[in-house]
């Protein structure tokens, strides 16, 4: 099986990240249609995204690898899971896809394509809340990249998500590409954008925890093939990063 092309990986990363915002934002007015209780609303809104993302990330993980997430595209490239010069593309990928994706769930209920959130969330429980979000569902990932478990990868995500809705504060952004994408609609699932930098460089932040942790729990080197062309093991999505891995004994490199 050789690695897709980096605009189809690029592709698959823009569709993704598109859909995982039209369920996050979508599910979250549906939540607020069907029902006043906000714990109800909450559990709408977890159930969809929980689902919705295990089912992106077996569509389109064979293909780009199923990130949809800046903070987890750079925890792979720094631990040599992909190539650093495919990073950028993947982020701004995943950025204009959650940002049309937000647009997509407006425009699904009828609402303007645009509505700028109004949703104040920076606070100081809820920054810390997406530390632990984010490390918690970065760790979750490199775990079982690195200790070989791919086909958990996505049930695994996909309940930590579900479950984060509601044992954090801030019902676990823990994506700096949805973030930006729920700024665009001022709904059940919005944040304002003043919050969003900090909210950003808290999930930052968990995602750099995370790779500390990923690397004293699971000590091992993913090896960077060499640039060829239809190279099976050419990096770059999660099932690579796990592929071509060593015992830290046996290689060293920087992680």
């Amino acid at each position: 099986m050789t690695t897709p092309p980096l605009p189809r990986r690029l592709l698959a990363e823009y569709l993704g990240s598109a859909l995982l915002a039209a369920i996050v934002i979508g599910s979250g007015i549906m939540a607020t249609t069907l029902t006043p209780d906000v714990g109800v609303q909450l559990l709408i809104n977890a159930l969809a995204t929980a689902m919705g993302l295990t089912v992106l990330i077996l569509v389109f993980g064979p293909v780009g690898g199923a990130h949809f997430n800046p903070a987890v595209t750079l925890a792979i490239a720094t631990l040599g899971g992909m190539r650093w010069r495919d990073a950028p593309a993947y982020v701004v990928a995943q950025i204009a896809g959650c940002a049309s994706g937000a647009i997509l769930g407006n425009a699904m209920f009828a609402l303007p394509a645009v509505t700028i959130s109004t949703t104040a969330r920076a606070t100081g429980a809820n920054l810390l809340a997406e530390v632990v979000a984010a490390a918690g569902l970065v760790l979750v990932i490199l775990a079982l990249v690195r200790s070989n478990r791919l086909d958990w990868v996505a049930p695994a995500v996909g309940a930590y998500i579900g479950s984060a809705y509601f044992f954090t504060a801030s019902t676990s952004f823990a994506n700096p590409a949805i973030t930006i994408g729920r700024i665009l609609s001022d709904t059940f699932a919005g944040i304002a954008p003043a919050s969003a930098p900090p909210f950003i460089a808290a999930q930052l932040l968990g995602a750099a925890i995370a790779v500390g942790l990923a690397v004293l729990l699971y000590p091992r080197t993913v090896i960077v093939v060499a640039e060829t062309p239809g190279d099976p093991g050419e990096p770059g999505t999660l099932t690579d990063a796990a592929a071509h891995v060593e015992p830290e004994t046996q290689r060293s490199g920087a992680h």
